[in-house]
C-alpha cells in the first residue's frame, strides 16, 4: 500500500495533456493537482473543465511549487528540455511527452540534469505498452521466432493531405525539422528496439516533401505558410546483429486515421502488430497455418499477460497503454526507487529518448547527405 497520494503537475493542455491526466488519474495512488498552460484564464478554464485543484499561466510557478511531486510535461516538443530541467533542478520527478527533444543537446542535458539531481525521468513511448506489442517483445526475446532478420512498418496518417491542414508540428521551430519523421517515426524507432532488443545502429533516409505551401483555412484571417519540413519519410535501417529495417511515414494518406504498423522476421517465425487492430498479433509460420492471436491473459506470455486489465473478449487499447505506462512510471517513484535503477524496460527513461534523439540525428544527416547511410552516434 503506497503511503501517499503522489501529486502530479500537467504542463500543457492541447490534444496530449487531457490523456495524461486521464491515464494518471486511473492509477490509484496518483492525482493531478495542478495545471499549468500558457495563460492563466486558459489554466483556470481547464482546471475547472476537469476538476483540478490548481492552475498557473506559467509553468515555473509550477515547478516552484513544494506541493507538487511530478513534473508532466505535455507542450509542443519546443519547451521539453527548459521546463525538464527546472523540474530535475527543483528535485522534482519528471515525465516527458516524446520526442524528448528538439535536439540530441536538448536531451543531453536533460538526462545530466535528471542524473545530477538524482530524480525519477521518463518518456511516454506509451504504444509500446499495448498488450500485444508486449507478447511480441515477449515472444522475440525467449527466442520463439529465431534470430531476427527483418523489421518492416509504416505510421500513416491523414491529417495533412490537404494544403489547408497545418500544425504546430509542422513548425520547425517548435517541432524540430523532421516534423512526422520524427514525431511519429519515433514511437516505431523506439518499438522496434523494444520488441527485439536489438539497437538501430545505421540508417539510410530519403525525405520528400510535396505540399511546398500550406494555405489558411476558408475564413481565418491567418497568412499562407511556407512548408520547410518533409511529409514523407523512407527510412532503411540495420540492427546491431546485420537485420536490416524498412519504415514508411507520412500524413498524407487519405484513409489512414492512426495506423502505425511493425513487423519482425525470424529465423522461425514473423509478427505482426497494427495500432488499428490492437487486440490481435499475427503469427507467420513456413510449416503450419499462420495464426492471429486474440489478446486472452490466459493465453499471452505471463510477461505480456501482466498488462492485461480484462478478460479475452474485453478490448484493451490506446488508453489503457497510456494508463499501463503511467502505472509502472508511478510505481517506481511512490516506491521511493533509486533513479539508477530504471531497467528501460517498465519505462522508458531519459536514456531511451536520448537514444531515439540519436537515430532522428542520423535520419538527418543521411538526408543531408543526399540519401547515404549513416551510423547513429553513440
Amino acid at each position: 500500500m503506497k503511503a501517499k497520494t503522489l501529486r502530479v503537475g500537467v504542463v500543457g493542455f492541447g490534444f496530449i495533456g487531457p490523456h495524461h491526466l486521464e491515464a494518471i488519474r486511473r492509477v490509484p495512488f496518483a492525482d493531478v493537482t495542478a495545471i499549468a498552460t500558457s495563460s492563466e484564464q486558459s489554466a483556470r478554464r481547464k482546471a475547472e473543465q476537469y476538476h483540478v485543484e490548481k492552475a498557473y499561466g506559467d509553468w515555473r510557478k509550477m515547478v516552484d511549487d513544494p506541493e507538487i511531486d511530478v513534473i508532466d510535461i505535455a507542450t509542443p516538443t519546443h519547451l521539453h528540455a527548459p521546463i525538464a530541467v527546472a523540474a530535475a533542478e527543483a528535485g522534482k520527478a519528471v515525465i516527458v511527452d516524446k520526442p524528448m527533444a528538439l535536439t540530441t543537446v536538448e536531451a543531453e542535458q536533460m538526462l545530466e540534469a535528471a542524473t545530477r539531481n538524482a530524480v525519477v525521468h521518463a518518456v511516454t513511448f506509451n504504444i509500446r505498452y499495448n498488450i500485444m506489442v508486449q507478447e511480441a517483445r515477449a515472444r522475440a526475446s525467449s527466442g520463439e521466432i529465431g534470430g531476427i532478420r527483418f523489421v518492416r512498418g509504416h505510421y500513416l496518417q491523414e491529417w495533412l493531405l490537404r494544403n489547408t491542414d497545418t500544425n504546430w508540428r509542422i513548425e520547425p521551430d517548435m517541432a524540430g525539422p523532421l516534423a512526422m519523421v520524427a514525431d511519429a517515426g519515433a514511437h516505431w524507432y523506439d518499438m522496434v528496439q523494444h520488441i527485439t532488443g536489438l539497437r538501430i545502429v545505421r540508417v539510410l533516409a530519403d525525405l520528400s516533401r510535396f505540399i511546398h505551401t500550406r494555405f489558411p483555412p476558408e475564413g481565418s484571417s491567418a497568412s499562407e505558410f511556407k512548408v520547410e519540413v518533409p511529409d514523407f519519410g523512407l527510412i532503411l535501417c540495420e540492427l546491431e546483429n546485420g537485420a536490416r529495417g524498412m519504415f514508411a511515414t507520412s500524413a498524407l494518406c487519405a484513409g489512414h486515421k492512426n495506423d502505425l504498423t511493425i513487423e519482425v522476421c525470424g529465423a522461425e517465425a514473423s509478427l505482426e502488430w497494427r495500432q488499428e487492430r490492437p487486440n490481435e498479433l499475427w503469427i507467420g509460420h513456413r510449416d503450419q497455418p499462420n495464426q492471429v492471436l486474440l489478446k486472452d491473459p490466459s493465453l499471452l506470455h505471463p510477461d505480456a499477460a501482466a498488462y492485461a486489465a480484462l478478460p479475452g473478449g474485453h478490448n484493451e487499447a490506446w488508453s489503457a497503454a497510456f494508463k499501463s505506462l503511467m502505472l509502472n512510471i508511478l510505481t517506481f517513484i511512490a516506491d521511493g526507487r533509486d533513479p539508477s535503477e530504471a531497467d528501460e524496460i517498465s519505462f522508458p527513461t531519459f536514456r531511451t529518448g536520448l537514444d531515439v534523439a540519436r537515430i532522428i540525428d542520423a535520419i538527418v544527416a543521411s538526408s543531408n547527405a543526399g540519401g547515404q547511410w549513416k551510423e547513429v552516434k553513440r
